[in-house]
Order: structure tokens, then sequence, then C-alpha cells
């Protein structure tokens, strides 16, 4: 017989917020919100996390800055920090690689590990969990929730249920028993407008999602009805796949106050062209797509990607092709709210030249990566603000430029 799933969802309490905590001490016990300035209550960001004291007042992850300002105005307010973020983030990961090398990142804060193999080592589930809470503790000085299960549908759901600090477990006879009270919107799959739909059909918990007839549901929402009903089941089949390497890198920007004129458009995407690129460029990658994102003022999101033939990591080529990307977007009489740039489909080995390729001109790649290594050496000495590449928008208009 195959041995039992043992699958653990590692979820860090109020990552951010928790890290703000720790290096500030000033701030324990105080409502904190990690996110956007909230400008005495007219910012225009959201909230990235929260404290679990701030949650007290209402407040939570992606609500409007400005909200969480109006829901208790003396929290303490933090922009986000990366750095230390992903220091943090690198050391539990070191972390999860002492208790299996089966681990797949979701995200800087969760991960699903597949301890089946290993979980001899560490004697019970419940020893198991004790074990990996006090390591992260020690190594970080931070908390987090683990679910264990048969499965990552039930891993997932359990991580959340108690805590900060929590430690569910759910033994493989208990899984229908444990998914059947919990809200119908705790399943992967279900959002707004599907909870919409099931409460029209009477089905608030998993429980009654579980009990309906599998050839209704079929019928009403096709195969996602079939894979609704699998999962109110408990019926999950997915492995834990590991993954070391990001999917993608990027950056965007809110602005302050919405925007139609074309030149802070172009300076604000070199800027966010040069971010991507320095990001990329430190963590040893290249990639071949390039997306960018806008968002106009009625909260109209689009996105328009284009992939290259070979794979870059330089400021001119993403700010081209992301501007390009932006070209192809009806503007006209619109006002910006935001803007985003992420590049990925990242380049793992040299590719060979196709037959009709141009070759590379290498002397002005040597140029080029010369002096991205000069500017990458100032801003790593001085910060991002020393050094800033200009748009052609950036010039002085020529006489004739208002007329045109």
């Amino acid at each position: 017989m195959a041995a039992e799933r043992v699958i653990v969802h590692v979820d860090m309490d109020a990552f951010f917020a928790a890290i703000e905590e720790r290096d500030h001490p000033e701030y324990r016990g105080q409502p904190i919100v990690v996110g956007a300035d909230p400008k005495g209550g007219k910012g225009r960001g959201v909230v990235s996390t929260c404290s679990y004291a701030a949650r007290e007042f209402g407040i939570h992850s992606a609500q409007p800055i400005s909200e969480a300002w109006r829901r208790c105005p003396h929290a303490v307010f933090v922009r986000p920090r990366m750095e230390p973020y992903a220091a943090a983030s690198r050391q539990i990961r070191k972390v999860f690689g002492e208790f299996t090398p089966d681990v797949e990142p979701i995200s800087i804060d969760e991960a699903f590990l597949d301890v089946t193999a290993s979980l001899h080592l560490f004697g019970t589930k419940h020893k198991f969990g004790e074990r990996m809470h006090r390591r992260i503790l020690e190594e970080t000085q931070l908390t987090c929730s683990l679910g264990i299960a048969p499965c990552k549908l039930v891993a997932k759901i359990a991580s959340d249920l108690e805590k900060p600090r929590g430690l569910v477990i759910v033994e493989p006879g208990q899984v229908e028993a444990f998914l059947r009270p919990l809200p119908v919107g705790s399943l992967w799959g279900v959002g707004k407008r599907t909870r919409v739909a099931l409460d029209a059909l009477g089905i608030a918990t998993i429980g009654e999602l579980a009990d309906f007839d599998r050839a209704e549901l079929t019928r009403r929402f096709g195969k996602h009805g079939e894979a609704l009903w699998s999962l109110a089941h408990g019926i999950d089949d997915r492995a834990v796949e590991p993954a070391d390497d990001a999917k993608s890198v990027g950056n965007q920007h809110t602005f302050a106050t919405d925007t139609a004129d074309p030149r802070l458009v172009a300076s604000t995407l070199m800027e966010l062209s040069e971010k991507v690129a320095y990001r990329l460029r430190h963590h040893g990658l290249r990639g071949r797509t390039v997306t960018t994102k806008i968002r106009f003022a009625d909260f109209t999101t689009l996105t328009r990607a284009t992939t290259l033939a070979r794979p870059i990591d330089d400021t001119p080529t993403i700010y081209r092709v992301a501007s390009q990307n932006l070209e192809r977007v009806r503007m006209k009489g619109k006002k910006v709210r935001l803007l985003g740039v992420t590049v990925s489909g990242f380049d793992t080995k040299a590719r060979q030249l196709d037959l009709f390729d141009q070759p590379p001109d290498r002397e002005r790649d040597e140029k080029q990566r010369l002096l991205t290594d000069a500017i990458d050496s100032i801003k790593s000495r001085f910060g991002h603000g020393a050094l800033r590449q200009g748009t052609t928008l950036d010039r002085p208009p020529e006489p004739d430029d208002e007329a045109k």
C-alpha cells in the first residue's frame, strides 16, 4: 500500500507587521499597518498586511489605506521594507530544508511541504509541528501557523483556523467531517461570483456543496462544478512541486493623483523599468516576456505583454518594450491611476542562435554591460535615487513641439 501522504502548509503570522514589531521594540503591542503612506487619511494605496492588534479595528490586507486610517488613526503606519522581509524568508526556507527537500513556496511567507518520507524522523505529526514552530522562532524570532493534512487543500484551510501560532492536524479519516461545517468560500475556486451562484442554490457550507447532486453541479458550472464537488469531499491529488526560482520580477506604482500627463507616465515607466532591471541583475536573472499593467481612474485594469527572442535584464530594452506595450492601449482622454512593469519567462540556459537570427553585437553588448555594472555599483552604494535614466519625453520641448 502507498504511504499516507502528509502535507504541511506553513503560513507566517502577519509576516511584514511581525518583522516590523521584531525590529522596532517600541511598536510592540500597538496596532501596526504596513502599506502605503496614509497621508492623514488621504493616501491612495492599500494595506499590505497588519498586526493582529490592528485587525481588531477591522483593518485587513488589500483595504484602502485611507479606510485603515479612518478605523485606527493612532496605529503605527510603516512603508514596506522588502530587504528584511526577503532575508527572513530566506531564513525560513533554510529551516524547511531541515525537514524535507520537497518544498513548494507559494509566496514570500507561505509554503507547502511534503513530509511523507521524512515524518518518521521527527516522531508524531504533533511533535513535527512543535519542532517546526520552535526552529522558525529560534531562527527568526517570528511565529507561524501550520496545517497538517493528507492534501494541499485541507492543509491550507487548516493553517488559517487557529492563528497566530496555530497547529491544526487533520487525519485522513477526518477530512470530510473537518470540511463540512466550514463556509463554502473556504474552498479554492470559490470567488464572489461563484459564491453568489451557490447561495442561489442554497449552498452556504462545504457540507451542503458535498451533498449537492454532482451531475447538476456539472450541468450548471461545467468542469468547475465537477472540481468543486471533488474539493468539497476533500479530494485533492495535487503534488507538492518544489520550485526554487521566482516566476517573475515586477514593480508597480500608484500615482498620488490620477494623471493624464504623458511625461509623468513615461518617467514613471522608466523608473519602474530601472527597478525591475536592477532586481533581475541582482538575482542573476534574465527574462523574455515584458508585461505592462495600467489601471485607469475608474479602476479598469489592462495588461499587455511582449515576448522577445532573447532574454534581457537591461533598463533600456525593458523600458522600450514596456512603452510599446502601453502604445497598444487606448489612453486618449483617460487618467491613469497605476502603472506596473513585470519581466517573466526566465532563461535558464544559453540560447543557440536560430538559422535566421542576427548574431549579437558583442561590442555593443559589452559596452552596455560595463555601463550597467557601473550604474548598479553606484546605486548599491548611494541608493536608487543616485542615478536616473531619462526618457525622450523628458527633454525640453523644441520650438514647434507644442504645435504637433
